[in-house]
């Protein structure tokens, strides 16, 4: 099952990486890899970029990048394709990109003059970027009749297991997504309360909005280390944060 019946898909610019997600599931759907094991090994792609931006191998650093946000999609897609949602995916996934997100900036500020505060503030910037995308998209999944409903649009409540996994696992997992993620999910929150009370979100805001999305922000990322502006990336993910306020504007005021 998608995340959204085709006629609501929108242009997901931080979703390129989808086409080459679905060719690599259709290689592995009738073998016993889970969609877990396919978490891993992007959580393993992120450590191999992390060691190659701290080694100067900026080219294969954006790579692996690229090769990472590309296997973040595998994951999801070959748990829809094999019908098995799970919770322990859902938030194993956020939690294996939230402590990447960080490791790819401190790689970034030990190979610059950044200051460490700044590079923090950046990090900071960059999970609201992608709190704000997660936010709305999620809230457009629960309007949408055939809309997958896997995430909460406020994750305030543990949920209950499905038959393929632990609900100890799940409790543990919930948790420790709680405690790295409750402080952007809360600012977030605060800053468009609303936000599900509105029409349904139009195609244009959506795909506006997934610049803010993990894999754009990656891409970006990729992009400037393999051209050897690795000292632009942390300024850039402070800059661009600016467009959030702009996004939550057009929300409020545009789509009541």
């Amino acid at each position: 099952m998608p995340k959204l019946p085709s006629e609501e898909k929108f242009i997901d610019v931080s979703d390129y990486g989808r086409p080459i997600a679905r060719a690599f599931v259709d290689q592995i759907k009738h073998t016993k890899i889970t969609p877990v094991q396919v978490t891993y090994l992007f959580g393993i792609s992120g450590i191999i970029a992390i060691y190659c931006i701290l080694n100067s191998h900026y080219f294969t650093a954006g790579v692996f990048l690229i090769v990472k946000s590309i296997l973040d999609a595998a994951d999801g897609e070959l748990a829809r394709t094999k019908n098995r949602p799970s919770y322990t995916g859902r938030y194993l996934d956020s939690i294996f990109d939230i402590f990447l997100n960080f490791f790819f900036l401190l790689a970034i500020w030990k190979v610059t003059d950044t200051h460490f505060l700044i590079m923090i503030l950046a990090f900071v910037c960059m999970q609201l970027q992608g709190t704000l995308y997660n936010y709305y998209y999620v809230i457009l999944r629960h309007k949408t009749e055939g809309g997958e409903r896997t995430s909460k649009i406020i994750e305030n409540e543990r949920p209950k297991a499905f038959y393929t996994e632990s609900q100890k696992t799940v409790d543990i997992l919930y948790d420790t997504y709680n405690l790295l993620y409750i402080i952007f999910d809360k600012a977030i929150y605060q800053l468009d309360k609303n936000a599900n009370e509105s029409i349904v979100f139009p195609k244009w805001f959506m795909s506006m909005i997934s610049i803010y999305g993990l894999g754009f922000q990656l891409l970006i990322i990729a992009t400037f280390i393999s051209i050897g502006f690795v000292s632009i990336v942390i300024p850039f993910l402070i800059y661009y944060t600016v467009l959030l306020f702009l996004f939550v504007y057009i929300r409020k005021n545009v789509l009541k």
